[in-house]
């Protein structure tokens, strides 16, 4: 097997501690609180005291309190770490840094820097917890540490940690559904509309809470928390569904949330180590331009350079669902996607039911005369829901995995698209980072559907390309309220769901959806080919789609980058608009969509273009039409913006 660790999404080039972690020394405290722990350039404090036994921190910027007082702790089987605690120690503090790149994301070069200090804590049986806090421009994170020897077991009974809002606060959510309902029992797959511009304690409309990323407004700052390094050892969380005051906590997957005999919660021999909770926070530029999500998420593992591809694809399902998984209607599209210059085609469900191995060798041969590759869908599930969808029960095991993904590597296949997942149980965590394990010693690329929130996976694991844990495209495809409501949850997304992680949504279509009237513009549709972020965009046109739309916009998308050097937020709102730039080389791409129901004139400042001059591509006079007119940067331009409607510049 050839493991190579590259620079390009591949690697953490080299994680670098600026500062070697220091022996922990006796604190020295004037009072209950310790020294306020600054971000590197002093605008995020964070204080931490302990006070009655309880331990607590509270975040301010600027002098401004972003969160207050908010708990810390975790409560172990045989041992409560959240209460009755003594502050025995603080480290002195560090600055980290670490360089990495990524193929799949906002940049591809970036830079973490933070300042670092652990909290050695012990409860009245002398038991002892560390809490390590960071602070960067962008955030704070935090993460517990258990190395209690008289605890060789350590199993997690609850979380303690709450994050509280001030007071008049606002909030932008997702509901987390139920498990074991939806279709075939598939819940809860991270596909529910947001509650938009709520107030802070807003009850979710379910036991089970609200999903990360949970965006926030407090007073001129934003934040949005949510947690990253998920090896497998822990279970992925959310925020509780009672938030009475302001006050969010950590809330646990549901029982069903499991593999097969898998467990729920953390349960280790030797240290118990969480993931980092995390909070971007700033202005709503500095947040959805932060790169929180992948800074903390563990370095990248070997993998085989030459494999790792992001692209476009062409894919039938979509729009034509399960009849078009035939060997015809897929030579087609493989025959769409060399036409349009794209790297993949995907064939979906039941493949192995309705062509068969051989014939798909047959298309993969054929598709790498085309230059393009295969990529195959699998039915991750075994007795956790109803599908009949296959292939299915395939990769439960290693053995399993290892055979199955050999055979399809051997016919020339590129990647995997897994779908249906149990939830977010330690088990089911595990069960992911497990596929991503021995899909990369297969070298191949892979795509979760049905699925958890990435949570930094694409740093870790750099053949996952894309994951789904949205409500998509799809949905607007089954009935007309969910494309009624589809601009504004599209504006939604650059802010929560698509703020640090790859989204497999499946974008764009300029022709006709049966059954359903389309609710956007084509210059929207086009917009989310450049403002979504997915290490392979699944197009969701047909081909005689894609003929009805002009030679340059057909242009623009054969040569169109799917890899990003730089990204930043330009102007937007959660929930109504949102315009980002994204630099390829030395070509910069503006896309934006107007996800209201009124005409927006917006003056978009690009001088951090410099003088370039270019085409911005937008909605014509008549339904469904395009227009282009040449454009100049370097100083601020007014776009109008239809309702409903977007646009993309391209300099």
């Amino acid at each position: 097997m050839v493991k190579t660790i590259i620079a390009a999404a591949l690697t953490s080039a080299a994680a670098i501690i600026a500062v070697a972690p220091q022996p922990a020394v006796a604190a020295s405290l004037a009072g209950p609180a310790t020294a306020a722990l600054r971000s590197p350039d002093k605008h995020i404090a964070v204080t931490v005291r302990e006070d009655g036994g309880m331990l607590t921190y509270a975040i301010a910027r600027d002098g401004k309190p972003v969160l207050l007082a908010s708990g810390l702790g975790l409560q172990l089987a045989g041992a409560g770490l959240h209460e009755d605690l003594t502050l025995v120690a603080t480290s002195t503090p560090q600055i980290v840094e670490d360089h990495y790149q990524m193929a799949v994301g906002k940049k591809r070069d970036i830079t973490y820097r933070a300042n670092e200090q652990t909290y050695s804590l012990q409860n009245a049986k002398q038991q002892k917890i560390d809490i390590t806090f960071r602070v960067s421009n962008d955030g704070v994170a935090f993460r517990y540490v258990v190395a209690e020897p008289s605890l060789p077991l350590k199993k997690l009974v609850q979380e303690h940690t709450t994050f509280a809002l001030p007071k008049g606060s606002k909030a932008w959510l997702q509901p987390m559904s139920v498990a074991q309902t939806g279709w075939s029992n598939t819940n809860p797959s991270y596909e529910e509309h947001y509650q938009m511009d709520i107030p802070v304690g807003t009850k979710a409309p379910t036991e089970a809470g609200w999903v990360f990323p949970a965006l926030f407004k407090a007073g001129s700052n934003w934040l949005a928390i949510s947690e990253a390094n998920m090896d497998g050892s822990w279970q992925a969380s959310r925020l509780a569904a009672d938030s009475t005051g302001g006050k969010y906590s950590i809330g646990n997957p549901m029982s069903a949330e499991v593999t097969t005999n898998g467990g729920l919660m953390a349960e280790v021999e030797g240290t118990l180590t969480s993931p980092w909770r995390l909070i971007a926070l700033g202005s709503l530029a500095t947040v959805t331009n932060s790169t929180l999500g992948t800074d903390l998420a563990a370095p990248a593992v070997a993998f085989d350079a030459a494999r790792v591809k992001p692209g476009h694809a062409s894919w039938s399902w979509a729009i034509l669902k399960d009849d078009s998984i035939v060997y015809d209607v897929q030579k087609k599209f493989i025959d769409y996607a060399a036409d349009m210059h794209w790297d993949y085609t995907l064939i979906d469900v039941n493949w192995d039911r309705n062509i068969g191995y051989d014939k798909i060798k047959e298309l993969a041969d054929y598709a790498a005369t085309k230059n393009v590759g295969l990529i195959l869908w699998y039915n991750s599930s075994g007795a956790w829901n109803k599908t009949e969808y296959s292939p299915k029960s395939q990769l439960l095991t290693h053995e399993q995995r290892v055979k199955e993904f050999k055979r399809v590597r051997d016919m020339g296949i590129k990647g995997l698209k897994i779908d249906f997942f149990a939830g977010d149980g330690q088990s089911v965590i595990a069960y992911y980072n497990d596929i991503l394990r021995d899909a990369a010693d297969a070298g191949l690329l892979v795509n979760f559907h049905g699925s958890t929130l990435p949570r930094g996976w694409s740093r870790t694991w750099p053949n996952l390309m894309t994951m789904e844990a949205i409500r998509g495209f799809e949905f607007t495809t089954f009935e007309q309220k969910d494309q009624d409501l589809m601009p504004s949850h599209a504006a939604m997304l650059p802010f929560t769901r698509n703020l640090f992680d790859p989204m497999d949504f499946t974008p764009m279509v300029f022709g006709d959806i049966p059954n359903i009237k389309r609710s956007s513009t084509n210059g929207f549709e086009l917009a989310t080919s450049v403002l979504y972020l997915s290490g392979i965009q699944h197009f969701a046109d047909t081909p005689e789609g894609m003929a009805t739309a002009p030679d340059y916009v057909k242009h623009f998308l054969q040569n169109l980058r799917i890899s990003w050097d730089d990204s930043r937020l330009i102007d937007g709102y959660p929930g109504q608009y949102a315009v980002i730039a994204r630099r390829a080389g030395d070509t910069w791409y503006i896309a934006g969509i107007n996800g209201t129901g009124k005409e927006k004139t917006l003056t978009l400042d690009l001088s951090f273009v410099g003088k370039k001059q270019g085409v911005i591509f937008t909605d014509g006079d008549q339904p469904r039409s395009f227009s282009q007119r040449s454009i100049a940067a370097g100083k601020k331009i007014a776009v109008s913006v239809k309702p409903h409607g977007g646009f993309v510049i391209q300099l």
